[in-house]
């Protein structure tokens, strides 16, 4: 039994950091390009708000807050809702993910407010699913640390209505508040298999900015011993170099050393003078310092020697290191494409099997992939495909025009044709055809007010 993810953390400023992940209008390293289209956002925007950034400020502005927002203060909360991977993954082979995102949406409202969730966006992009929910700390009631400064013996100013609304992170995220949240959220997600991480755990959350710092710095290392093992091993070698060098240079020296030691030893033979004999014990002494010093240079290239081999030894530790984990890797990636593959090819045998048997069910797996595409929630897609006819109000994306048609009240169905196809219809027109009609309504005003612009323009100018 696998465990239920809830993790909050207060946002700074606008955030928009964050919505640009959420949104993905920077893609991350983690994300897969091609399954960013199946992301939904589950919280229908107020008319004429476009993102999450902007949802927020609008709740702000229409909370009916009496006091100036401060500069440093905490205007949202970002909290990230998903379960253990294995689990997350089994909840979506078996087909309840929308149930589950239905469940979250519901606790979410029930916690904080409906009208404080200003965003809540399913990501299907990354390797486990999850929410990135926003919500606008404004609360009403009585402050948490009044009781404490009446304590203290405060001067006591007139009571403020606790009826008037608040924005106070703090209430929201107090240490009480928090261990409720978690239980309430385990409670509702007992149904899904997953439990209430354990209370107390000193674990903490680690954030994808983190994980991917911690991945740098590790291959920055890496990389810094390899260089570093090159450098010792280009040292040696120099090293060595030098000492051959210098030994061919004492062995010659040697040679004339003997050479003159024989001849000078023949002369004092022949003279038998002091000044010969003198010159003997210096000639001696010298052959004794040109000795210790061979056996110096035997001890260094014997250092040399091990430093060498050292250094190679670890070159090669280091290197089967990497290829076994590469070929792990490499084994671990080929066995799991193999099971993708067979998980693919089954999934086709069933989906042919039931569009045999049920000649629509493959169009309403089109149907259904289109109305998320446009903009439908997840509950409105199964009314639609199911025949209801439902009462629409917001916002629809075309594909083909690059931009979203708004409509305060749209009656919205699907309808099977003769030749046994479904077709999304919105106020008795095809969905083509209506997204058709937004735009060239769009287009008109937009000359109008060009018209209108160049009209007013010319009247005043100047007539010299």
């Amino acid at each position: 039994m696998g465990y239920a993810v809830l993790h909050l953390s207060k946002a700074s400023g606008t955030d928009s950091a964050m919505s640009s992940h959420i949104e993905r209008s920077i893609a991350p390293k983690n994300a897969d390009p091609k399954r960013t289209h199946l992301n939904q956002e589950m919280v229908v925007f107020p008319h004429g708000v476009r993102n999450r950034t902007e949802a927020i400020q609008h709740r702000l502005d229409t909370a009916g807050l009496q006091r100036k927002i401060g500069k440093n203060q905490v205007r949202a909360i970002r909290l990230l809702l998903t379960g253990s991977p294995e689990d997350m993954k089994l909840i979506e082979q078996n087909g309840r993910l929308d149930k589950w995102c239905s469940d979250n949406i519901d606790w979410l409202r029930d916690t904080y407010g409906a009208k404080n969730l200003v965003s809540a966006v399913l990501h299907l992009d990354e390797t486990t699913p999850h929410i990135h929910a926003t919500i606008v700390p404004i609360t009403t009631g009585e402050r948490r640390k009044k009781k404490s400064e009446e304590k203290q013996g405060k001067k006591k100013y007139r009571k403020k209505s606790t009826s008037n609304a608040r924005l106070c992170a703090d209430d929201v995220m107090s240490r009480v508040k928090l261990k409720e949240y978690q239980n309430s959220y385990a409670e509702v997600m007992n149904c899904y298999g997953l439990q209430r991480g354990i209370d107390g755990s000193k674990a903490r959350h680690v954030s994808t900015s983190q994980y991917y710092r911690d991945l740098v710095e590790a291959t920055k290392s890496i990389k810094s011993d390899v260089v570093e093992l090159k450098e010792q091993k280009s040292q040696a070698k120099q090293e060595l170099s030098k000492v051959k060098v210098e030994i061919k240079g004492e062995k010659l020296k040697s040679a004339v050393v003997d050479v003159g030691t024989t001849l000078m030893e023949g002369v004092g033979s022949l003279l038998g003078t002091p000044k010969i004999r003198r010159l003997g014990v210096e000639i001696e002494q010298l052959q004794l310092m040109l000795k210790e010093s061979n056996n110096d240079n035997i001890k260094l290239q014997q250092k040399i020697s091990t430093i060498k081999s050292d250094a190679q030894k670890e070159i090669d530790r280091f290197v089967t290191n990497a290829q076994h984990e590469l070929t792990s890797m490499t084994h671990r990636y080929e066995h799991k494409s193999s099971k993708l593959e067979q998980e693919k090819q089954w999934y086709k045998q069933q989906l042919s099997k039931v569009s045999g048997w049920f000649p629509l069910a493959k169009e309403a797996l089109k149907m259904e992939e289109l109305c998320k595409a446009i903009g439908f929630t997840a509950e409105q897609v199964v009314k639609l495909v199911a025949g209801t006819i439902i009462q629409f109000k917001g916002s629809l994306y075309s594909e083909e025009h690059k931009q979203r048609f708004n409509t305060e009240n749209s009656s919205v169905q699907v309808l099977k044709s003769k030749d046994n196809k479904l077709n999304l219809i919105i106020d008795g027109i095809k969905i083509a055809d209506w997204f058709k009609q937004q735009f060239n309504s769009l287009s008109i005003m937009r000359d109008q007010k060009e018209t209108y612009t160049n009209k007013n323009t010319k009247q005043r100018g100047f007539k010299l």
